[in-house]
């Protein structure tokens, strides 16, 4: 499955801003350059531009995608159920771990957008970097089922 990326989101501070840019350096076993996630299983965060439409819509409202949070989004991807496929986007590769759960932060931006993101993996999933690189606005994005030597 291929698609392209649309949006790139670095977080300066936990709870702080997401700063919209048009390229990150992916750095394996880390996340995002400058990102304050670092390290860990959620070291990147990821969305679908569809399922976000789809939720925003469902809530009732435009809502603007960086309210989500995420690092990353991409356009003609399914994520749902996408749990130890490995995505490629431009130079990185994201071993994707789980799905992302909605928090109370998404009330804050739209009320009924929290609930409406928990349905069929709306909240985008999380991922480790396995193989780091330069990620740009308009890169291919291709998901893929995990070989079993890319992913121990």
């Amino acid at each position: 499955m291929t698609g392209d990326v649309v949006s790139i989101w670095i977080k300066r501070a936990h709870r702080g801003v997401m700063d919209g840019v048009e390229s990150a350096q992916a750095v394996a076993g880390r996340g995002l350059a400058g990102n304050a996630d670092q390290g860990g299983r959620r070291q990147v965060t990821i969305i679908d531009e569809a399922s976000w439409r789809e939720a925003a819509a469902e809530a009732g409202a435009e809502v603007d995608p960086s309210k989500r949070r995420a690092n990353v989004m991409v356009r003609g991807i399914a994520l749902a159920d996408s749990r130890d496929k490995l995505l490629r986007l431009g130079g990185c590769v994201i071993r994707i771990l789980g799905e992302t759960r909605p928090c109370e932060r998404m009330e804050e931006a739209q009320a009924g957008l929290r609930q409406a993101l928990r349905t069929a993996w709306r909240g985008g999933v999380f991922g480790e970097v396995v193989e780091g690189g330069l990620i740009r606005v308009g890169d291919p994005a291709e998901l893929e089922v995990c070989a079993k030597e890319r992913c121990s």
